[in-house]
């Protein structure tokens, strides 16, 4: 029985690869290796797009990441020729800072922080270095329960 289901799916994956395909431009049929890279650039970090079969990948210039980095560059450049450039950088890195941390309610059910003091009763995440635990260890006491 599973060497029918599987002579049967063969069958049906030969006839969707032996299909006709649309008709494509020479240039992407002669060599298929820059769509690969291509799909590799579209799926990179910070490209902003998702290589997916089918769908055409944003070009370049049009990546949301690329396009704030700009902005960010073009306004700094005014804030420098203002005599602005260090505040504008300075305010800029606070920004970043504060956009890349996530706030108590954007954590996953049961997710701890990395400081104690924000999670539920102080509860130290594996790893952590106590002053209880520093303090037998300077003092080459055992630990408890040892």
């Amino acid at each position: 029985a599973v060497e029918r289901r599987l002579a049967g799916f063969r069958a049906a994956r030969g006839r969707v690869v032996a299909s006709p395909r649309p008709a494509e431009p020479p240039a992407e049929v002669a060599d298929p290796a820059p769509a690969e890279g291509h799909w590799a650039a579209a799926a990179s970090p910070g490209g902003g797009a998702e290589a997916r079969p089918g769908v055409a990948a944003a070009p370049v210039w049009a990546r949301p990441l690329l396009l704030k980095v700009l902005l960010w560059a073009v306004l700094l450049a005014l804030f420098v020729e203002l005599e602005l450039g260090l505040p504008y950088f300075v305010l800029s890195l606070l920004y970043w800072m504060h956009a890349g941390t996530r706030g108590p309610s954007e954590r996953r059910q049961g997710e701890l922080s990395a400081y104690s003091v924000f999670n539920p009763g102080c509860a130290a995440i594996a790893g952590t270095l106590t002053a209880e635990q520093l303090e037998r260890e300077l003092h080459y006491r055992p630990a408890a329960g040892r």
